[in-house]
């Protein structure tokens, strides 16, 4: 892991080490708390539009728990690719790394079942009095956006992994910034998911 070390020394003459947060993962937090506010808002709007008369309850596709437990192994999968990183085994680090982009995309497909389902069969659509629909859509299609974001970040490390490199920097912090990124996008999910359950 790269990070900013100082050493002080203070009046009893003893060096103290600090460590500092590396300048992109603190860019990072701040996009992940910047994101998380977007979605706190847009789910607190739907909570209200919801309430409104001529908003009915969706019945949750079931192909919507499998996608949970992908998204769920997805996010071990990552960790496990940051772990053989940082131990220098390439097969391992390359390997998990795939698989997690094979997840990211199956989520992604899962998901489109999910919600053609709730607009043919529930007839959920953009139309009606209160706008729920409209919000349901666009919350969990911008998830699904951020996913994308995700799997394409996956694919451009993936090749660098797999093509060959006359020079190889290892550098941890790049497969550590998806982890973190990756980590967050299953959260959201898990959070979204509780949020269809209790109000949609």
């Amino acid at each position: 892991m790269t990070t900013d070390v100082k050493l002080e020394h203070p009046a009893n003459g003893v060096p103290e080490q600090r460590k500092k947060i590396h300048p992109h993962k603190f860019t990072m937090w701040i996009a992940i708390v910047s994101i998380l506010m977007m979605f706190a808002g847009l789910t607190s709007a739907f909570i209200i539009k919801s309430n409104l008369v001529g908003w009915r309850t969706i019945k949750m596709p079931q192909i919507f728990w499998l996608s949970t437990a992908v998204i769920l192994i997805s996010s071990f999968t990552i960790q496990w690719a940051v772990r053989s990183f940082k131990l220098r085994n390439k097969v391992a680090y390359r390997t998990m790394l795939i698989t997690t982009l094979a997840l990211g995309v199956a989520f992604l497909f899962m998901q489109w079942a999910g919600f053609n389902e709730i607009w043919n069969e529930q007839k959920v659509h953009f139309k009606g009095v209160t706008g729920a629909g409209q919000f349901l859509y666009v919350i969990f299609g911008l998830h699904a956006l951020h996913v994308v974001g995700g799997v394409v970040a996956l694919i451009f490390m993936g090749a660098k992994a797999i093509l060959p490199s006359e020079k190889r920097i290892y550098n941890a912090v790049p497969i550590e910034l998806a982890a973190i990124y990756w980590h967050f996008v299953d959260v959201l999910w898990i959070y979204l998911l509780v949020f269809f359950i209790i109000v949609g």
